[in-house]
């Protein structure tokens, strides 16, 4: 074998070696690289609230926005498009970011927006004031009251009763809902009583004027008890008598 030979056989046998490696390495670089898969994940757009909506008020399409959740978590009670949802009133506070749902509205057919805010077992009555009654315009819709009813007897005589504690402001004119705590004079205010306490209104109101007061939203009712002094029931024969026992 001449020398020509002997180094083309060797340059061959170097390139064979190197081949080797190198496909041994990428083999062995498949074997380490661990397989992922991507998992395909389908969301739709559902309505969230862009900003606070206070209940009571109609939505409207700065109220919402859209936002894309995945299939697996949509509810048919949530709302996918614009249209659907505009014109609709809460019936509580929705706050940002959250998913609307047709549970945090008022149902449809309930007419006014006012009517949406008014719970099961209540009634809502109006009744006209002046600034005086109104409390000089400084009633706003969620504050609460005490009603006091004035029957006069005669030019020096009178009587003022408190016939209802702790009512509620729905409404004052037809506002039911103000950011403002700016006096305003109202000419008619509309109070969240029970049936109930509706009678008493409407009776006190057809004996004598209705005052308004205006109470902290913050004070608690103070309750008064009343000592009665035990008794001792005495029988006599057929004759029963009751003596109370004093201290």
């Amino acid at each position: 074998m001449s020398r020509s030979q002997v180094i083309l056989l060797f340059l061959l046998s170097i390139a064979f070696g190197l081949g080797a490696v190198f496909f041994a390495k990428q083999w062995m670089d498949r074997q380490l690289t661990p397989q992922t898969e991507v998992e395909v994940v389908e969301r739709e757009p559902v309505m969230v609230a862009a900003q606070e909506i206070p209940s009571g008020s109609i939505i409207e399409q700065q109220h919402i926005a859209a936002k894309l959740l995945e299939v697996a978590w949509r509810d048919e009670a949530q709302f996918i498009t614009e249209e659907s949802i505009l014109g609709e009133v809460a019936a509580t506070t929705i706050y940002p970011g959250e998913i609307i749902n047709r549970n945090r509205l008022a149902n449809s057919g309930e007419g006014s927006t006012l009517a949406a805010l008014i719970p099961e077992d209540k009634r809502a009555v109006t009744i006209r004031v002046n600034d005086v009654i109104g409390v000089a315009g400084f009633l706003l819709p969620g504050n609460r009251v005490d009603v006091l009813n004035t029957i006069s007897y005669s030019r020096t005589s009178a009587r003022t009763l408190t016939v209802l504690k702790n009512i509620k402001v729905l409404a004052v004119d037809q506002t039911a809902r103000s950011t403002e705590n700016k006096p305003v004079i109202v000419r008619a205010v509309t109070l969240e009583v029970s049936p109930n306490e509706a009678e008493k209104l409407l009776s006190a109101r057809s004996k004598g004027e209705i005052q308004l007061t205006l109470r902290n939203p913050h004070a608690e009712e103070k309750v008064i008890k009343r000592y009665v002094a035990p008794s001792v029931t005495i029988l006599k024969g057929t004759e029963k008598s009751n003596i109370r026992v004093n201290d």
